[in-house]
């Protein structure tokens, strides 16, 4: 199949569920081409040199979303463009995209990542970590940051049940936050979870934003 007809079949599932981010990683302009003339609008990459080459030479409306980890001295070189960071797992982090979100003056829209499976080898915030973090001050200090919402990632696993419970988690740390700290902010409404092969499982337990990439390009690496 096509990239056009892999697209055309995972919008079917998705539907008006969630938003659909399709992860370009490793992707020549051509197949994102072929992506955007399909009508998809909104890509994912996970490394910051990349990123900002494919923003320079691919169309002005595409919406770019960072979904890797995100070293702090490398947000000034995708700081005035970048639509949405899914990957905020510090303190410290936060702190640059706030201080680079003044220089451009514009506020840096970001999730807070949460760790919310049982490997060792995933980033992010713990919900006890999270809690602690989220004071009035902090956020009135982060005035240049948007806290959209939250992201995670499951365990790799073929474990359907324990995956279901790790986005039930995260579902549960967003309504509390949702309830407790941003009660009156709008914007804060994304719960980014579910990749190629659990986004079906992701959408069931409330996530708003899903990152599928192999499903649509395919796995060929170009690099």
């Amino acid at each position: 199949m096509s990239i056009k007809e892999n697209l055309i079949h995972i919008k079917a599932q998705i539907g008006e569920k969630a938003t659909l981010v399709a992860v370009s990683k490793t992707k020549p302009n051509e197949d994102i081409m072929e992506a955007y003339e399909a009508g998809q609008r909104i890509f994912g990459e996970n490394k910051v040199q990349e990123l900002a080459a494919k923003y320079e030479s691919l169309p002005k409306d595409i919406e770019w979303h960072m979904i890797g980890h995100l070293q702090s001295n490398k947000v000034k070189y995708i700081a005035p463009f970048v639509q949405l960071l899914h990957g905020v797992d510090s303190e410290k982090l936060l702190k640059v995209v706030h201080k680079e979100g003044v220089k451009c003056d514009r506020k840096i829209p970001c999730l807070l990542q949460v760790h919310i499976a049982e490997e060792e080898t995933k980033f992010g915030f713990s919900e006890d970590e999270l809690v602690q973090l989220l004071t009035d001050e902090l956020i009135e200090s982060v005035s240049h940051v948007d806290i959209c919402g939250l992201m995670g990632m499951a365990t790799n696993t073929d474990d359907e049940g324990q995956i279901r419970k790790e986005f039930g988690h995260l579902k549960l740390i967003f309504k509390n936050l949702k309830k407790t700290v941003f009660t009156n902010q709008e914007s804060f409404k994304e719960i980014s979870m579910g990749m190629s092969g659990d986004f079906e499982i992701a959408m069931e337990e409330g996530s708003t934003m899903v990152r599928v990439g192999s499903s649509i390009f395919g796995y060929r690496n170009y690099h």
